[in-house]
């Protein structure tokens, strides 16, 4: 029999998509002749065919970066029977990290739900320790976890009982086909309604505390008193500690730091380092896993699938990470706000595979803390050769002057293991309070050189970029069924606000010294892996380029002028649009996705990125000048009543609100509608301001698509309330196209 330490726990299956590879090759040849030919036209050279020629280069630059990125995929194939034929002893602890931040915009009910998806894990209870940080500093979410962990009393030994797949307890009891048919017994209905009935009970409890002021008598909130959001002391309490049995709930954590005004707090990389910190003097496990309050567990056996990347004897000495894909549930039919990242998730996540891993995502992520702090792959080489452990001093200087921290950060960097004897929760609680102080991290290495990274709104890919910089690899875990699920954005405002806060970050992060350029060229950053991130990061450059070549479309209706082809060159830019649409168009078909879900992502390919992408430039150039410091941003999360919303055609409405990040949009629109406005008017002028050939029919097309991309903006001109684009955006958008079509009566007088 061989050695179980030898034994591949994954594999990796590398694949071709040779019509893939043949089409996006050819889309780059095109764009690239479209260059050459702007180059070779000597005679159409204006400023319209310059901004144009800027344009498509950044354009073709991007495409460049997809197509390398996709060019390898891969898949990873698990074992878990394989490393369910260890003992129960053998198998590691893992730490179970969940955030929230705001009991308004993401509900307690809905953290309870992932809560309790993880208290239930098909994994050793008493292996498990669960974390949550509340950033909100919310007596609401710290009582909805003290009546969640009742609840688990009697919720996860049912889940385990009858082997229930989806753990949530929302989700199961809102699925019909979670009642599987073999456990159609008279038993089990009965216990099935109890269990309804009690979680009907949880949540009312949950929602009528949540109406009501915290009541400071009560014993365990008096320390929520005179708290506020962002000033108020460490506050950790230990809702459940198991007490070392199997049979019991796993450690449930409450955990809220301390934060002062005038301090920056670091935004969730903060919060994660704050419970790195707490769950290293309590429970020190070398895994952990960190997810946001609405990732609920879709596969019980998670911790098994991602054990067998990080403990396979080639995992543990390359791969840093297990990466779970962001996948949705509850989704709106055709993908009406084109945020569910269907077809990404296929194509980029699985090319990422293929390289070296996927980026860091923020959610579903199993890390493995030595790497967290600060170890290499080098040093891990290093450390193996000559025997040496790190310095006491070096250990001070990384993680602080607790003598506790520093023990349990030399643990986990050195291998070494808690055991459940070395687990005393009461006297760690004292320490962990210091360790969570808003001036503990000063003169330290957190956040630069351990933990999670500062510098960024997107603290998950900058800390993924500063682990692959050191040479490790990430994996993607794609187990069926689905690992994790969440619940996708919907409306305008809640979708753009998390898309402008991903494009401030990203931006943040090309303009810093952590570029993938520099990661590559100084450190272990692979070449293939450095375009992968110039792919993602490209979300923050490329919208000033999108934004330019949509005015440029108005400006040459306006003045008369042309930037595309007038000869034969125009079958270049043609042939490209019409193989694209086809292309992508069988990409969402192969997929079982509808022509509709195909147009709508089409039509938010152009919107968000001209709106969200487009305030996030100017909020980083804002910064960059010292004038403005960027802000988080909070998703807003909302608990779906039901299974995959139906044909409720108001729930896919577009919404607005009186946001700037509408402002681009809006202007766009109304610009494209003044220039075809003035072409059919006639007012142009006669001849040509750049003396060459006038505005042609292709201008006129791209102009015409565009305004219809800007449907649901179109739309929102005539309706009212939530569904209508304030007056104020209108009147700002109003006086921007002024301004506009003075600088071009500026010009054709000139």
């Amino acid at each position: 029999m061989a050695n179980q330490d030898s034994v591949p726990l994954y594999e990796k299956h590398r694949y071709k998509h040779p019509h893939k590879r043949v089409t996006d090759s050819l889309l780059l040849i095109l764009l690239l002749l479209l260059l050459g030919y702007r180059v070779i036209s000597v005679n159409n050279y204006s400023y319209p065919w310059f901004v144009a020629f800027v344009c498509e280069s950044w354009f073709t630059i991007s495409w460049f970066f997809t197509l390398s990125t996709q060019w390898n995929p891969a898949q990873i194939k698990t074992y878990p029977e394989r490393l369910l034929q260890r003992s129960v002893q053998e198998l590691p602890p893992v730490d179970l990290f969940v955030t929230t931040a705001d009991p308004v915009l993401e509900p307690p009910i809905i953290t309870v739900n992932t809560v309790l998806s993880l208290l239930a894990l098909d994994y050793p209870t008493h292996k498990l320790a669960c974390y949550v940080s509340d950033d909100g500093c919310s007596p609401h979410t710290f009582f909805a976890l003290q009546e969640a962990s009742k609840f688990a009393k009697f919720w996860v030994p049912f889940c385990k009982k009858y082997d229930v797949q989806v753990r949530a307890p929302f989700r199961y009891f809102s699925d019909k086909s979670e009642v599987s048919t073999s456990n159609n017994t008279p038993q089990f209905k009965q216990e099935r309604l109890q269990m309804k009935d009690m979680y009907d009970d949880l949540s009312r409890k949950i929602e009528l505390d949540a109406s009501q002021k915290p009541n400071p008598t009560r014993q365990d909130f008096a320390v929520f008193s005179n708290t506020h959001t962002t000033n108020h002391p460490s506050i950790i309490k230990v809702i459940w500690e198991n007490k070392g049995l199997e049979d019991e709930l796993p450690h449930l954590i409450y955990i809220s730091r301390e934060k002062r005004p005038k301090h920056s707090h670091h935004f969730k990389a903060g919060a994660m380092n704050v419970l790195t910190r707490v769950s290293g003097l309590i429970t020190n496990a070398p895994f952990m896993l960190n997810v946001d309050c609405d990732m609920i567990v879709n596969n019980p056996k998670i911790v098994h699938h991602a054990l067998c990347i990080l403990l396979d004897p080639e995992g543990q000495k390359e791969v840093a990470f297990a990466q779970f894909p962001q996948q949705f549930h509850a989704t709106l039919k055709d993908d009406p706000f084109g945020n569910q990242m269907a077809i990404l998730i296929k194509y980029l996540a699985a090319g990422l595979a293929g390289l070296q891993g996927p980026f860091y995502g923020g959610t579903n992520c199993f890390h493995r803390r030595k790497v967290i702090y600060g170890l290499s792959p080098d040093n891990v080489k290093k450390a193996k050769v000559s025997g040496k452990s790190i310095s006491e001093e070096e250990l001070k200087q990384k993680f602080g002057a607790s003598k506790e921290m520093m023990k349990s950060a030399a643990c986990a960097l050195e291998g070494r293991t808690y055991s459940p004897n070395d687990i005393n929760i009461a006297n760690a609680i004292e320490v962990a309070n210091d360790v969570s102080g808003y001036g503990y991290e000063y003169g330290t290495g957190w956040g630069k050189q351990v933990g999670w990274i500062y510098g960024s709104l997107t603290e998950d890919v900058l800390t993924g970029l500063t682990i692959h910089g050191k040479g490790w690899r990430s994996e993607l875990c794609t187990p069926e069924p689905l690992g994790f699920t969440g619940f996708a954005p919907g409306g305008g405002p809640t979708s753009m606000a998390q898309q402008k806060r991903w494009a401030t970050g990203l931006l943040d992060i090309f303009l810093s010294k952590h570029c993938p350029i520099i990661a590559t060229l100084f450190h272990k950053l692979t070449l293939r892996q450095c375009i992968a991130y110039m792919w993602i990061l490209n979300w923050g450059v490329r919208p000033v380029f999108e934004v330019s070549y949509a005015c440029l479309l108005a400006y040459c209706i306006i003045t008369n002028s042309n930037f595309l082809p007038r000869d034969r060159g125009i079958c270049i830019p043609v042939a490209f649009l019409v193989i694209y649409k086809i292309y992508t168009a069988s990409e969402y078909l192969a997929e079982g996705l509808s022509i509709r879900a195909w147009w709508n992502n089409q039509r938010m390919s152009r919107i968000t990125p001209m709106n969200a992408g487009f305030c996030a430039f100017v909020i980083v150039l804002l910064k960059r000048l010292r004038i403005s410091e960027t802000v988080f941003d909070i998703t807003k999360k909302d608990l779906p009543p039901t299974n995959d919303v139906g044909d409720d055609e108001d729930v896919g409405r577009y919404t607005f609100d009186e946001s700037l990040v509408f402002l681009p949009g809006t202007t766009i629109l109304l610009l494209q509608l003044t220039a075809i406005i003035i072409k059919l008017l006639g007012l142009q002028p006669l001849v040509s301001v750049e003396g060459k050939n006038g505005c042609g029919i292709g201008e006129i097309f791209c102009a015409v698509y565009l305004i219809i991309c800007y449907w649901p903006f179109l739309r929102g001109l005539f309706e009212t309330g939530k569904y209508g684009i304030p007056f104020s955006t209108i009147c700002k958008s109003a006086i921007l196209i002024c301004l506009f079509l003075n600088l071009c009566k500026i010009i054709i007088s000139s």
